[in-house]
């Protein structure tokens, strides 16, 4: 039996495929203890896994809650900076407090989620294996690959990848601060600098929920990288309760904005407005955004609740219209399920060029997601055949994946032998 530890942000999108992963390595006889802030403890009781608390002073219990509710008031750049000056106030929470709690709890392995900023430098100190974990779309810079807050179309030409290269640069300015912050500890602990982003990254193994399928050509990968496919699990996940009585025997549009981006209301009116007198029915996920009560009536009068079980859901639906979270992204292809994708800031534009890529959806950037804007995408995606053809063809791939069980299998390698775990697929090789 190995110690597996996980660090992770304390927010659903990454907190549900890591539990997922820490939930399967417990099935299989491991010690799993989630490693963070107060918020994340309802993800790791309701997987079954030990909780460690630090950042009590910090970050106590419900502190998430304001700085998520800001910015889901934000978009683009403005919401981009918002969650990187988060992420620094929450990095040097780690930095300061997790080696002390890891040392009592006897870590041996970590399971670093890629945007645990500074988890590299906790492990390097205390010595310990690692694993990357890329709950979010990959962060691995790539000369291939456009930045992940952009809505770039892939293109190998070389205009693209000069193009690509502009736009990382212009996200290190963004991040600096955080980056001087990481430079500056790293000094004092008396440890080599990190010279290139990728190097952050574990040299054992770097485990990824997207399937290759889902990822554009790369040429700068290392060959220890792993597409497994999607890790949802909703055995692992707090229950929400949802009024299935209401359904009705319409084909079902799903919509929702995640659990953060989740207070733009103009849009979900404009959604409303977009689908009112289809032959569907419209189901609306506020994502704990606000109390559907105090909403004014919607256009068409669609089922609005505040957290929707999404799994269940998606199981019966025919469209999603979504922010291009990564989680409702896989998880509406692992149902076969098309998109209508609203990009609104981090990652969420990345995943939305990538559903364009793969033609399992549409993209309507949130600068024009009007009401008609909106309607005609859906109509197109629901009335041509192709998009749920190329969904299903996802659906495919991801049934025939290793899934969670693949992203287990590599992490008891590691564990197992302390060496790097090479992998059999790179996306364009």
């Amino acid at each position: 039996m190995t110690h597996f530890v996980l660090l992770c942000p304390a927010a659903n999108g990454h907190l549900n495929p890591m539990t997922s992963l820490g939930f399967e390595l417990r099935q299989r006889g491991h010690r799993v203890t989630l490693v963070g802030i107060l918020d994340a403890q309802p993800a790791a009781i309701a997987a079954g896994l030990d909780f460690c608390p630090i950042g009590e002073t910090a970050f106590p219990l419900g502190a998430m809650s304001g700085s998520f509710k800001r910015l889901g008031e934000l978009s683009g750049t403005a919401a981009l900076k918002h969650t990187i000056d988060l992420f620094t106030q929450v990095t040097l929470t780690y930095l300061q407090e997790a080696p002390a709690a890891l040392r009592q709890l006897g870590a041996e392995v970590l399971l670093i989620d890629q945007t645990c900023f500074g988890g590299n430098t906790i492990a390097d100190q205390l010595e310990l294996p690692f694993v990357s974990v890329c709950c979010a779309l990959m962060l691995n810079r790539d000369r291939l690959a456009p930045p992940l807050n952009t809505v770039w179309p892939y293109s190998p030409s070389r205009w693209a990848q000069l193009r690509n290269w502009s736009g990382y640069q212009l996200l290190d300015q963004v991040g600096r601060g955080l980056r001087r912050m990481l430079d500056a500890e790293r000094h004092r602990l008396h440890l080599p600098p990190v010279v290139r982003i990728n190097d952050n990254y574990s040299r054992l193994a770097q485990v990824s929920q997207q399937p290759s399928a889902f990822e554009f050509p790369r040429a700068d990968l290392p060959d220890t990288f792993h597409f497994t496919g999607p890790w949802a699990n909703p055995v692992s996940r707090t229950k929400a309760e949802f009024p299935f009585e209401r359904l009705t025997n319409q084909p079902l549009i799903y919509a929702s904005l995640g659990t953060i981006q989740n207070r733009l209301f103009k849009t979900f009116e404009a959604i409303a407005q977009a689908c009112q007198g289809l032959d569907a029915q419209l189901v609306i996920a506020l994502g704990g955004g606000s109390d559907p009560q105090t909403l004014p009536p919607l256009p068409g009068s669609p089922l609005v609740v505040g957290y929707a079980p999404q799994l269940e859901l998606l199981q019966r639906a025919s469209l999603t219209i979504t922010h291009a979270g990564l989680n409702t992204t896989l998880e509406s292809l692992s149902n076969g399920v098309p998109m209508v994708a609203i990009p609104i800031t981090n990652d969420q534009p990345g995943v939305a060029a990538r559903i364009a890529w793969t033609g399992t959806g549409a993209v309507v950037p949130l600068r024009q997601a009007t009401a008609a804007n909106l309607r005609r995408a859906v109509t197109t995606v629901l009335g041509e055949d192709s998009y749920r053809t190329r969904a299903q063809a996802m659906q495919r791939t991801i049934q025939t994946g290793g899934g969670v069980q693949q992203a287990a299998d590599v992490v008891e390698q590691v564990a197992r032998t302390g060496r790097p775990v090479v992998a059999n697929a790179v996306p364009g090789n």
